[in-house]
């Protein structure tokens, strides 16, 4: 094995999430008498967090106190509402079961909040997932790459035989700054023209190249 440990990306990687930060971004932003946001417009908004999921969804030029109250009203929703149409993208269940299988270590660096990030991963994949990192107060959201750092020293390995997976720029970079290979995936959030401009070291059509690609 090329790799004995590999951290996962969770929206747009792991879960298609889109419909219910959709939903939970328009419910949020209705009550504020804001402009109701495409799917599309919601997809590229996300990847840096809740709070610049909203700041991208309000009308430009908004009060950041207002930001902050359909922020507020956001995450009310969607703490209720984040497992309405959210699922798997298909073939990641055997992957993951693959991978422990084969006692590969796995984690999930998310920029999703951790209790929420926590509560899919464990409805979803149980033991398939080793630990779980989201984002936490103090805590700087990825690129930056504590979270992974933080992930890395918990699976006990030091990162030179640790594997990325990602959909985004975002994941790119995260992978990069902590030193790491990354594997772009194009069934998510963001296009394989914009995961090979990142940089990205390998590019996965399918979660199953991903096996080929840990080798």
């Amino acid at each position: 094995m090329k790799y004995s440990a590999c951290v996962f990306d969770l929206d747009g990687t792991l879960l298609n999430t889109l419909e219910d930060l959709k939903n939970s971004v328009n419910y949020a932003l209705k009550i504020k008498n804001y402009p109701q946001r495409t799917v599309e417009e919601v997809r590229s908004f996300v990847g840096n967090g809740i709070p610049m999921l909203i700041k991208r969804a309000v009308p430009q030029g908004t009060a950041e106190s207002d930001t902050q109250e359909t922020l507020r009203i956001f995450k009310e929703h969607y703490s209720v509402h984040l497992n309405d149409n959210t699922k798997p993208y298909d073939g990641i269940c055997e992957l993951l079961e693959y991978l422990k299988q084969k006692g590969i270590r796995t984690a999930v660096v998310t920029n999703k909040a951790h209790l929420a990030a926590n509560e899919l991963i464990k409805g979803f994949f149980g033991e398939l997932i080793t630990l779980t990192v989201g984002q936490k107060d103090g805590v700087p959201t990825k690129p930056d790459p504590t979270s992974l750092f933080e992930a890395v020293k918990s699976l006990g390995c030091d990162g030179k035989d640790v594997l990325y997976v990602g959909d985004s720029d975002v994941d790119v970079f995260t992978a990069h700054n902590g030193n790491l290979k990354c594997v772009g995936v194009t069934w998510g959030f963001r296009s394989r023209e914009s995961l090979l401009s990142a940089g990205a070291d390998f590019i996965a059509d399918t979660p199953q190249e991903i096996i080929r690609i840990i080798g």
